[in-house]
């Protein structure tokens, strides 16, 4: 099976996420075994405004989104299985890259707070067929916030709209 290796400048060209819950805004990196990610928090993010009022902080959710979205770049950039990767409408394609089906454990050492700059660097750790094991971990100020483990695989599209 030959996979593809474009080279997207934003990450909407690998990711089928859109805004509001497009986590990724940057790709810094991108190799067979890591890719790393940057995340601009505003403050204006949807999920920020009620965690907490008054002390807005980010997430530990998001920050696992944050994980999973990056190592689904990795995969649309050095795994995929099809020729053709239609990021608009993704139920065309015969397969859902990237969707998560294991958390292994997170550790959540800092926060995230408007104005940060988050990196996230992110290290398949091994692959079985379809199935993906990574290592994550974010970064905020030069403080790691959380290391996480976790795994993707690539499932049918059709699977995904329960047909």
């Amino acid at each position: 099976m030959q996979y593809f290796q474009h080279e997207f400048a934003s990450p909407e060209g690998y990711l089928h996420h859109r805004s509001p819950y497009l986590m990724v805004d940057r790709i810094v990196s991108v190799s067979d075994q890591c890719v790393v990610t940057e995340k601009n928090l505003s403050g204006d993010e949807f999920f920020i405004a009620g965690h907490f009022p008054g002390a807005p902080i980010l997430p530990g959710a998001m920050m696992q989104e944050i994980s999973t979205q990056s190592a689904g770049v990795l995969i649309a950039a050095r795994y995929n299985p099809m020729k053709e990767h239609n990021t608009e409408d993704p139920f065309c394609n015969e397969f859902a890259l990237g969707v998560l089906v294991k958390l292994k454990g997170a550790k959540f050492r800092g926060f995230a707070r408007p104005g940060d700059l988050l990196t996230a660097t992110v290290t398949l750790e091994e692959k079985v067929g379809q199935l993906f094991d990574f290592r994550g971990e974010i970064t905020a100020n030069g403080k790691t916030i959380m290391q996480n483990y976790f795994q993707l695989t690539n499932i049918p599209s059709k699977t995904l709209q329960g047909t």
